[in-house]
């Protein structure tokens, strides 16, 4: 007798007039999921047991009995053995960057408090890259926080690393850039340079520039002539190449890459093309996006593992940097409302006419209120001029709102990609008050709302890690132990589902992936503990156990790995 399954197999094929010999070579692609808790994100069918995947999509979901009863010979069966099944995450917003061991010549230090925690620990790391990097050529260092270093690095502390090299660092918000004495000299900056419109340089008593250089100020900075050596093309790609495994390793099936050139899309082609799995929707700089228009390009284009979504646009500054633009000063700072982006409105009204009217969904950052203000007055006098339905333009980041700002995004159907990186940043949130922290990254406000959002890491300005960013919505705390914004806390199910389903929604994909359900992509993730059933806390602390990406096993995790079985 012929099951279920190949039955199907059998009449789909016949009908296409393929013959019962390749019927039978598709069954022997067939794999069934059992004895597993499937939290689906499908409302149709919200829990299953079991489920079945053929040519790496989910074909049926069910009991163990029902999906038992689709086993062929051939049929491959992995018992789950209790664990925890959820679709992929989908990680809409980061910037990936090339991985390379601390003891490669490409290494950029990493001064984040993983490795660096006090201000000599910070110079320390950057002197092991000096010492091998020859006079004249850049050293960079990345992500340092100044609310665990207790300061801002200066110029005095980068003289102190060497004063024979160029060395830029950049903070964890990526915002502000701190150079060393050699940068500014080469740059002609002194204590007579005026701040240029829309950045700032930090300053001594006397006015002289301290070295830390804030948003558009890094602008007048001049250090093209003193870049090292560029990194071989095979040792780029296999850096990409782990960098997206870490994605996965961590949960995330999808990425929004965003912002990038037509250089840097090729970049991403090859990434693909050497077996990467982690499906990736590219966003392109503003900057590239007229010259993406002229070729015909468009939101849409490409195929399931990389395509266009979006013009990624930057007006704003930073919110964990403290220099977003705000309609009210920050807290016991009564003159200072944060740097105000360069660009008009008028100017900004025309950008996003004319990628609205060539069918390009926007991704802006914006993080201060009134740089929100802008960026939703763009939009609704696009879509006034040129009504598109379903435009599903996107508010990246979208930190400090009000009712009043959340009603107009809900009128013109705009997506809110919320951070959710309390676990990393909350305790640079103070200068923005209570009050404003009550309406932060106001998840829970929207949801209730019906208000369309996503989630994303911004990686690597937090973890792209799907346990920590689960919880960081859930629980809202910092790893200080402080909880910022509590009343913005969402339950475990509506956290999976922003990162899930309503991050397909966010590049119009909900059709083909996001949810556990009968001709999506099979994109999921095995989870050894239920997030549901441990100590929210601890969420972060539950082990991927394996990653699925198109029905591949992408990441299998060690038997004997973190809280097992």
């Amino acid at each position: 007798m012929v099951s279920p399954l190949l039955a199907v197999l059998l009449a789909v094929f016949i009908a296409s007039g393929n013959s019962g010999q390749q019927s039978v070579a598709v069954s022997e692609e067939s794999t069934i999921y059992v004895n597993g808790t499937v939290i689906t994100v499908d409302p149709s069918r919200p829990y299953a047991e079991a489920f079945a995947v053929v040519n790496g999509r989910f074909f049926t979901v069910g009991t163990n009995d029902e999906i038992r009863r689709l086993v062929t010979p051939s049929t491959k069966i992995v018992d789950l053995k209790g664990m925890t099944v959820t679709p992929g995450f989908n990680d809409t917003h980061v910037h990936p960057s090339a991985v390379y061991d601390d003891n490669s010549p490409y290494y950029t230090p990493w001064l984040g408090p993983e490795k660096v925690t006090t201000m000599d620990d910070l110079i320390s790391e950057l002197k092991k890259k000096a010492n091998r990097t020859p006079p004249g050529q850049l050293v960079v260092g990345v992500r340092y926080q100044d609310s665990k270093l207790g300061r801002h690095p200066t110029r005095y502390d980068l003289d102190k690393v060497s004063t024979v090299h160029p060395i830029r660092i950049s903070h964890s918000s990526g915002h502000v850039t701190v150079v060393n004495s050699y940068i500014l000299n080469a740059s002609g900056i002194t204590k007579d340079t005026k701040d240029p419109n829309g950045g700032v340089f930090d300053r001594d008593p006397d006015g002289t520039p301290n070295g830390v250089v804030r948003a558009g100020a890094t602008s007048l900075l001049r250090i093209n002539s003193t870049r090292s050596e560029r990194v071989p093309y095979e040792a780029e790609l296999k850096g990409y190449i782990d960098c997206f495994l870490n994605y996965a390793k961590l949960g995330i099936t999808s990425v929004g890459i965003a912002g990038g050139s037509a250089s840097s899309l090729k970049r991403y082609q090859a990434v693909r093309d050497a077996g990467t799995n982690v499906r990736m929707a590219f966003m392109y700089d503003r900057a590239a996006v007229p010259s993406a228009i002229a070729a015909g390009v468009k939101t849409g284009f490409g195929d399931d593992r990389l395509r266009i979504t979006s013009a990624k646009v930057f007006h704003g500054n930073s919110l964990s940097g403290q220099t977003c633009w705000l309609s009210e000063p920050y807290e016991g700072r009564p003159d200072y409302y944060g740097i105000q982006p360069t660009r008009s409105q008028e100017d900004l009204d025309k950008m996003f006419q004319e990628f609205h009217d060539a069918g390009f969904q926007t991704a802006t950052h914006s993080n201060g209120d009134r740089e929100i203000d802008m960026t939703l007055t763009a939009i609704e006098r696009a879509q006034a001029k040129n009504p598109r339905p379903d435009a599903r333009h996107r508010i990246e980041h979208a930190s400090i709102m009000d009712m009043k700002l959340l009603e107009r995004a809900k009128k013109a159907g705009v997506i809110l990609v919320f951070h959710a990186y309390m676990w990393e940043h909350g305790d640079k949130m103070g200068p923005y008050g209570e009050e404003r922290i009550k309406m932060l990254h106001a998840y829970r406000t929207a949801i209730d709302m019906g208000i369309y959002v996503a989630g994303h890491s911004d990686s690597p300005i937090s973890a792209a890690n799907a346990m920590l960013r689960l919880q960081d919505m859930v629980t809202r705390k910092g790893e200080n132990g402080v909880v910022y914004g509590g009343n913005q806390r969402v339950t475990v199910e509506e956290a999976i589902k922003v990162w899930t389903l309503d991050g397909a929604f966010a590049t119009f994909e909900e059709k083909d992936k996001g949810s556990i359900t009968p001709g999506k992509l099979a994109d999921f993730i095995v989870l050894r503990k239920d997030p549901r059933k441990v100590d929210p806390n601890t969420i972060k602390d539950i082990v991927i156990d394996a990653t699925y990406i198109g029905g591949k096993n992408v990441w299998q995790a060690p038997a004997n790995m973190g809280n097992g079985r």
